[in-house]
């Protein structure tokens, strides 16, 4: 499928993800990654943030609003929780999670889990998987649609993450 895969290895797209659990049979698979020069401890509040915003490109899927650009005094999340805000409204739902390690969340028929895999020299293999069921004609333009916006979100995560430590805001 176009747009599949984008800086991902085969390792990593043989990995268990847990949106797998959540839809078994998905007529749609998609990963990303990228590598963040920080550890998985630094990046897990910017990720977790993904409740207030989507973190992409913020005048296509957050009308115009910008994507906090500072840690927030947020708790910590849990099952049930929304997943995201996007031009003003919640969608979706936190469905599964594990402390820095991995967050699966649900939005619009599709699961997506985000994997925190340490490495070395501090850093952070960030990984992101989406599974969903759309019709055979519609995959492949819901794949480079995903492309474009899961790629930017990942980049932002990893420059924020990359910047250092914040104070979180209260």
């Amino acid at each position: 499928m176009i747009g599949a895969k984008w800086g991902v290895t085969d390792s990593e797209t043989a990995l268990p993800y847990p949106c797998d659990a959540f839809d078994p049979a998905p007529t749609l698979q998609v990963w990303r990654g990228v590598t963040v020069q920080a550890p998985p401890q630094a990046l897990w509040p910017w990720l977790t943030q993904v409740r207030l915003a989507p973190y992409s490109y913020d005048w296509i899927d957050n009308l115009g609003r910008r994507s906090p650009r500072e840690l927030l005094a947020l708790p910590e999340p849990i099952v049930g929780d929304r997943y995201t805000t996007a031009g003003r409204r919640q969608m979706g739902r936190i469905v599964s999670l594990e402390h820095e390690r991995q967050l699966t969340g649900t939005i619009l028929g599709a699961f997506l889990s985000y994997l925190l895999l340490p490495g070395e020299h501090q850093t952070t293999r960030l990984l992101l998987k989406v599974v969903m069921n759309p019709s055979r004609l519609l995959a492949p333009a819901l794949s480079v649609a995903d492309l474009i916006m899961a790629r930017r979100q990942l980049l932002n995560f990893k420059a924020l993450a990359e910047q250092g430590p914040h104070h979180n805001k209260r």
